[in-house]
């Protein structure tokens, strides 16, 4: 979801190379050296950061249960309905896409490889037309083929039956013809589905877009391109039985407590050259209490699957002992942590009001609350410095980014009232944003503005608060916290799901702003059609000047996570694909 680099699609002799390349990332290391160090000085130490520039602890030895722990619950273990990063990480378990991000530390992560697929998308008629064919002998955990037409009927229950399923994003419903007028397959009763994905056989896909866009290969590695039988389907309840296509298949799924995972044994290695099938069982308990998932992380008895790194009285402790910084991995996510102004919120819909708001906020305080400069450099921009079309820019520039309240009470003048009374939602069980949330009420007080902090739980932040929009009118949520990752490695694929008319709607929006700017969604669709790097890399740099501009948000951290790496795990890989998380896809452990 987050990046670096453009990565353009290759060609099928190069991207079998890289598969060759992915495969020896973990062989020839039969034997763990468990050097992951525990923070007591009991083992060596990787060094800090070791895991943004290689495999630490590498093994290929098999056995044992790996344990994942996450605070919360997510918005959805179905890969058609989630929308959070963590998850399309560890969906690949599971659910393979048509594509996917090679399993390789730092930048290397960004790369794409052929997952599902026997090779990239073929593209014709100036990338309006994108054709996969599938690897042979794919099979279910149930033992039954996987066909093009499953990967079509994924793709249609996750984009075109938004009243049922309406966490992950829409691009498939935006860019295929036709797409606004499909109904999607559970209201649809010829079963021929959407015309414009064809399966002319059971190994080919083929799809027809309504316009240029040149970075599809990045749009079917989101897990919405994982197969999903149609017979087996069961709506928002196929959660509760998903048919798994990956290496693990679910055991038990027991909803907001936890899942685990065991070895599908009808996984085949010879059709997947990027999973290695390590541990025995994958355990992922929820609503486990932040401070204990530290406890757990520093034990080495467990990973923390939000991979968002450690509360900040783990990290004061950590950052002041040499020997216990020197198993962390601190590193750019391709983040931004920001506050959305809700534009179509009165008075905020006066762009003087939000232009007061950026004046306002005192982003020192802000940063210090996130953790300080190792979680973050302060924001000025929508696009953080890793991800392509950044230009450094600061319209609303105040002494040492303190806020500057004269200059916000100028903008209230100019917006035609001295006072704005509003709320601002944050996530209940995120103590760091809290902490920020609380700074900006404190700083934006001294300039007239008064807002009062509404709480929220993380897995119903977007399906009933912050990402409905009748909500917040009815509610006079007018301000929102919020962090974002690029879907893919580019300045669209950061842009188009946060400041996007087309991406607005009534539940599950990310464009909490609500932006429907008419030139911005011009730039963003000459972009994605633009071949040429470089052109399209001017353009994000032109969208995120005209969105600061209008005020739509406030930047306030590039994010930077610091993750402490637990002992006793294999495998293990910080990649900037998934915002520095360890990638997920092939950890196992030395405790059996």
């Amino acid at each position: 979801m987050e990046g670096k680099q453009t990565i353009m699609r290759r060609s099928a002799l190069a991207a079998i190379a890289a598969i060759g390349t992915v495969s020896l990332v973990l062989s020839g290391c039969s034997k763990a050296d468990d050097n992951s160090g525990n923070g007591d000085g009991n083992s060596k130490s990787a060094g800090a950061d070791a895991a943004t520039k290689g495999v630490v602890n590498a093994s290929t030895a098999k056995g044992g249960t790996v344990t994942y722990e996450y605070s919360d619950v997510p918005d959805s273990f179905d890969p058609g309905n989630t929308y959070y990063g963590y998850m399309f990480n560890l969906s690949r378990l599971y659910a393979r896409p048509l594509m996917t991000y090679k399993p390789a530390p730092g930048d290397k992560g960004n790369e794409l490889v052929p997952d599902l697929a026997a090779a990239p998308g073929e593209s014709s008629d100036n990338g309006k037309t994108w054709t996969y064919k599938l690897r042979e002998g794919l099979k279910y955990e149930d033992g039954t083929p996987i066909t093009s037409k499953d990967v079509k009927y994924a793709v249609e229950r996750s984009n075109f039956a938004r009243d049922v399923l309406s966490l992950g994003p829409n691009y498939f419903q935006q860019f295929l013809e036709g797409g606004d007028k499909y109904k999607g397959p559970y209201k649809d009763k010829s079963d021929k589905g959407i015309a414009s994905i064809q399966t002319p056989d059971d190994q080919t896909i083929v799809f027809k877009l309504n316009r240029s866009f040149q970075e599809f290969d990045y749009l079917v590695a989101q897990p919405q391109t994982a197969p999903v039988p149609k017979a087996k389907d069961k709506g928002v309840d196929y959660v509760k039985s998903i048919v798994s296509s990956g290496s693990y298949k679910f055991e038990s799924y027991e909803e907001g407590k936890q899942a685990v995972l065991v070895r599908n044994e009808n996984w085949d290695a010879k059709t997947d050259p990027l999973r290695k099938q390590y541990p025995d069982k994958i355990v992922i308990k929820l609503k486990v209490n932040a401070e204990t998932i530290d406890q757990d992380v520093r034990a080495g008895k467990a990973i923390d699957l939000g991979g968002g790194g450690v509360q900040a009285a783990t990290q004061a402790e950590i950052v002041g002992d040499p020997d216990l910084k020197a198993n962390t991995d601190n590193t750019y996510g391709g983040r931004l942590v920001y506050m959305a102004i809700n534009t179509k919120l009165a008075p905020f819909d006066k762009v003087e009001c939000r232009k007061a708001v950026q004046y306002a906020v005192d982003k020192k305080s802000v940063q210090t609350a996130l953790g300080g400069p190792i979680r973050g450099d302060i924001a000025t921009t929508v696009l953080p410095p890793d991800v392509p079309g950044y230009k450094k820019a600061d319209l609303y520039a105040t002494p040492d980014n303190k806020g500057d309240a004269a200059k916000a009470k100028e903008q209230l003048k100019a917006c035609g009232t001295e006072k704005i009374k509003t709320n601002i939602s944050a996530r209940s069980d995120r103590p760091q944003e809290i902490a920020a949330a609380t700074a900006i009420i404190n700083s934006l007080k001294a300039a007239g503005i008064e807002a009062t902090l509404k709480q929220f739980p993380s897995g119903k932040y977007f399906t009933d608060a912050a990402g409905v929009p009748a909500f917040n009118k009815k509610q006079n949520i007018g301000l929102h916290m919020m962090q974002w990752g690029a879907d893919w490695p580019s300045g669209y694929g950061f842009d188009q799901q946060i400041l996007h008319g087309d991406a607005i709607g009534e539940s599950g929006n990310t464009n909490l702003s609500q932006f429907d700017n008419a030139d911005v969604n011009k730039m963003l669709e000459q972009a994605i059609a633009t071949e040429d790097a470089a052109e399209r890399n001017n353009l994000y740099a032109e969208i995120d000047n005209k969105t600061m501009e209008e005020a739509a948000l406030v930047p306030l951290t590039y994010f930077k996570v610091l993750l402490y790496r637990p002992a006793g795990f294999t495998n293990l890989v910080s990649t900037a694909a998934f915002s520095g998380q360890y990638d997920y896809l092939n950890i196992g452990t030395t405790k059996k």
